[in-house]
């Protein structure tokens, strides 16, 4: 009887019969729709793609300015020529106040990002898996997330005084909401069989946290923690900027509020593309090459 059930299959539905070799190109065809393209074009290659089209818009910037400049729509001390604002950026540079200025800064930022993400993970977790602290401060969260963080500094001076304690105090603030919330918009996206699988294998809550919730949400996570760090960058410009206090030493929101100060259009503008440099270095060195490597982990890495 199973061999009538077999032989009654409808011709040419492929039910009882081998691949032919059609079926078979079709089949490895299909499967390499599925594979991700692996394979990286050379570094020169890379590079020009990356590097000329920002060069390029510089140049336009550029000339574009020096344009502007040349026809004098406005005084020179509203909008001075790239050449000053070169001359102002290479005096620093000659006399190695912009690695101090800099470093000031840039260390601020990172360690109070650090320690952004060691109090933002947790409370992510928190907000994600349990109701009762979602609902109580899960709208906080999203609050404060789209609340200044200049508006702390006030605060921060009349609590802290001008102490590196106002800096980290709002860097906390304006980096904490963007991590919790990209870390609690990642978790909501896992699938929810995946938590059940790990508490049927044993997964406590901490394994679970660190080897399911976490891997599973790290693209949501990673922006969030890029969006925290854009957040902080900026906190930290403007508690610098209105908290100016020797002590405090020279960071490049104190040197751009120096040059706001004396009135020096250059110095403030060769302080602005500090400040972008940074940004931009920052983006390029950590954030890009970490959301390059979770794509390409998970088969979603543009073809080349």
């Amino acid at each position: 009887m199973s061999n009538d059930v077999i032989d009654t299959a409808p011709a040419g539905s492929g039910l009882g019969t081998p691949a032919t070799g059609s079926d078979a190109a079709v089949g490895a065809g299909l499967d390499a729709l599925d594979t991700p393209t692996t394979r990286r074009p050379p570094l020169a290659g890379r590079a020009l793609r990356a590097g000329v089209p920002p060069l390029v818009a510089l140049g336009l910037a550029l000339a574009l300015w020096q344009v502007l400049w040349a026809a004098a729509f406005w005084p020179e001390y509203k909008l001075p020529s790239p050449a000053s604002v070169w001359h102002e950026f290479a005096k620093v540079l000659d006399s190695g106040e912009i690695w101090a200025i800099a470093w000031t800064s840039v260390h601020r930022g990172i360690l109070g990002f650090l320690a952004s993400v060691l109090i933002a993970t947790p409370l992510g977790l928190l907000v994600a898996k349990v109701r009762v602290v979602r609902a109580a401060i899960g709208p906080l969260l999203a609050g404060m997330q789209s609340l200044p963080s200049v508006a702390w500094v006030p605060a921060a001076v009349l609590w802290f005084g001008l102490t590196d304690a106002t800096i980290y105090f709002v860097i906390l603030l304006g980096a904490i909401p963007s991590i919790a919330n990209g870390l609690v918009a990642g978790i909501d996206q896992i699938p929810p069989i995946l938590p059940r699988v790990g508490h049927v294998m044993g997964a406590g809550r901490v394994d679970s946290a660190r080897f399911i919730l976490l891997p599973a949400s790290l693209p949501g996570y990673l922006a969030g923690c890029k969006q925290g760090w854009a957040f902080s960058w900026r906190s930290l410009m403007a508690a610098e900027i209105i908290a100016v206090s020797p002590q405090l030493g020279i960071g490049l929101g104190a040197y751009l509020k120096t040059g706001s100060d004396y009135n020096s259009m250059p110095q403030v503008i060769a302080a602005i593309f500090l400040i972008l440099l940074v940004g931009i270095g920052i983006e390029l060195t950590v954030f890009r090459p970490a959301e390059r490597r979770v794509l390409r982990t998970r088969g979603l890495a543009p073809a080349s």
